[in-house]
């Protein structure tokens, strides 16, 4: 017996309560995973051991349990091995799996140490944009207008109502029409709103429909004159191609096409049952959540909706050769094979996201105080081991 086995017994010791000291101190780091030292024996030619060593820390990629959170940036990865995709501004790409994210001056999405969050951007058409995944930017400008070009709206005609006796018709005389409606509000080209109202008016073969911008009305007559059958459905006149109007506030003049295609005239009272426009005005970003596609969807002040971008996930084929960065980074290497990478959504290897919510820690407190129990031990039996060599060794040095 020789004092190697003992010392190497102690540094093995040594490492294990490391990893396991480790383990306990990140039990509450979001998205830390646990690991384990493993160890090998010392043979050299002799069928005496001479003692072990640390062969590697293997960590241990199961997912951890998810919490609920308040913030809607914190987003947790759902059944899957994915990463999140993070580079800093010089272009290094790292991967993490804790996703308490913040928003930058600049309108990135960031983790703690300042690294952005990656994924594709949206183009033109306001579709997401595929090929390589870049810092995503939540944009700070307003959302510009967009002018009014189509209005759908249905209403029920009263059958049971006569022609109006007065005419022409006025729109500020209800003797000179039936029923009155705001088709409105719509906008213009510079997001301005403008109150466009229809006005129907009973005659001897169907109803004629008149309109108003603002109060005054659009062209010396009807705009156009509906038919219904006997069942009291409409069966022409529904469509109607409102003249354009300029308002004289350096718009451009609106364009509109009114369509009433479901209108009736039945039995009963007057009313209204749909309406829609497809114009807004401008608006500024009110908020922002993450979807389980990975798609980012803003909010306006104007009551729009926006899709801002997609958030990326990777994944490896060995996640255990990838190298600890710190700060809950990961970097790729030889090992970990090369990050394959794409949009999340169930069934993914990746998996999906979950917005207000985070992955917590996969330690196991209460399996790392056993094992603390036990390195403890190991660590006194290899120190016993040490201890009784040198009685040996003295006992020899007192020979004579």
């Amino acid at each position: 017996m020789s004092f190697s086995q003992g010392v190497s017994g102690l540094g093995v010791a040594a490492a294990n309560l490391d990893v396991i000291g480790n383990n306990i101190a990140n039990s509450g780091t979001v998205g830390f995973k646990s690991a384990a030292a493993t160890f090998q024996d010392i043979y050299a030619g002799s069928r005496v051991g001479l003692g072990a060593s640390v062969s590697g820390v293997v960590q241990n990629f199961t997912q951890g349990v998810t919490q609920t959170s308040s913030r809607p940036l914190d987003v947790a990865i759902l059944s899957g091995d994915g990463f999140f995709r993070m580079t800093s501004t010089s272009g290094e790409v790292m991967y993490t799996r804790n996703g308490q994210f913040t928003k930058d001056k600049d309108g990135y999405i960031v983790n703690a140490g300042g690294l952005r969050l990656t994924g594709y951007g949206v183009n033109a058409s306001g579709g997401i944009n595929g090929g390589t995944p870049s810092a995503i930017q939540i944009p700070t400008q307003a959302m510009t207008p967009n002018a009014t070009t189509s209005v759908d709206a249905e209403f029920n005609l009263d059958s049971r109502k006569g022609v109006p006796t007065k005419t022409p018709f006025d729109p500020t005389d209800s003797d000179t029409f039936n029923y009155s409606n705001a088709a409105g509000p719509i906008y213009d080209s510079l997001g301005v709103s403008h109150d466009l109202s229809v006005y129907f008016v009973k005659t001897a073969t169907g109803w004629d429909v008149h309109g108003t911008y603002d109060g005054a009305a659009i062209g010396a007559g009807a705009l156009s004159s509906m038919t219904f059958d006997a069942n009291g459905n409409l069966t022409g006149g529904g469509t109607i191609v409102v003249p354009p109007k300029t308002f004289g506030n350096g718009s451009a003049p609106v364009n509109i096409t009114l369509d009433l295609t479901g209108t009736t005239q039945f039995g009963t009272a007057n009313g209204m049952s749909k309406l829609s426009q497809d114009g807004y005005t401008s608006g500024v970003l009110t908020s922002f959540s993450v979807n389980p596609d990975g798609t980012i969807t803003g909010k306006f002040s104007n009551e729009q909706s926006k899709l801002l971008g997609q958030v990326v996930l990777s994944s490896f084929a060995n996640p255990n050769g990838l190298e600890p960065k710190g700060g809950n980074m990961y970097a790729e290497t030889q090992a970990s094979g090369a990050a394959l990478t794409s949009t999340p959504g169930e069934g993914t290897k990746q998996g999906s996201l979950a917005a207000g919510a985070l992955e917590a820690s996969n330690v196991d407190l209460t399996s790392e105080l056993v094992n603390l129990i036990v390195a403890q031990r190991n660590y006194q039996a290899n120190a016993q081991t040490v201890k009784t060599q040198d009685q040996v060794m003295q006992t020899l040095m007192n020979i004579r």
